[in-house]
């Protein structure tokens, strides 16, 4: 928004579809950055508390949101729940930056439910905008189904995507012993 035509820097871009795909391979990079940070052992004990708050918590945010906006700003309801999935999540960033900046240890696990917290419900509110984006605009959705395909699709991509990201990264020369495993993949 910065660099565009209306932004500081007034460069007139008009290939959107390449702009749009920059865009979403920049986003995927800032919603999954903090996964890679997350201790997996500590939190274990957490995931289930988690999921629960980054998909019930998401959904429960953007309708209180959405009721919000179409009482407070007279938006319809769907439009003032798609603004509530726009701003459900929390900002994952922001988050592993103040729990890793500050060492905090908090009780309970608290420090590793809120980093898986909010390093997974960047993309349920990705999902639920989308949906909601196509809700808005008329077209006809199996909200099940897309959800669905959203889910399984991205998990599938995921895994291949990281297999094949450990193989490549282990055939390259690092300058470390022949032969060693350098990268891999916790079970």
């Amino acid at each position: 928004m910065c660099f565009g035509v209306d932004g500081f820097f007034k460069i007139p871009f008009d290939d959107y579809e390449l702009s749009e795909a920059i865009c979403s391979v920049s986003l995927l990079f800032v919603m999954f950055y903090g996964g890679f940070g997350t201790n997996l052992k500590t939190a274990k004990p957490v995931m289930g508390k988690a999921f629960l708050l980054s998909t019930a918590g998401v959904v429960m945010t953007a309708a209180l949101v959405g009721a919000a906006a179409h009482v407070l700003l007279g938006v319809g309801w769907m439009e003032g729940i798609l603004i509530g999935s726009v701003i459900a999540s929390t900002d994952a960033a922001s988050v592993f930056n103040v729990l890793r900046s500050k060492q905090l240890s908090l009780k309970y696990n608290t420090d590793s439910l809120l980093e898986l917290e909010s390093g997974s419900n960047d993309p349920i509110s990705y999902m639920m905008t989308i949906l909601m984006i196509s809700l808005v605009s008329g077209e006809q959705v199996l909200v099940v189904g897309l959800l669905l395909k959203q889910i399984l699709i991205g998990a599938a991509c995921g895994f291949l995507i990281g297999k094949a990201s450990v193989f490549i990264l282990n055939q390259i020369d690092f300058g470390m012993k022949q032969g060693r495993t350098i990268f891999y993949l916790q079970q």
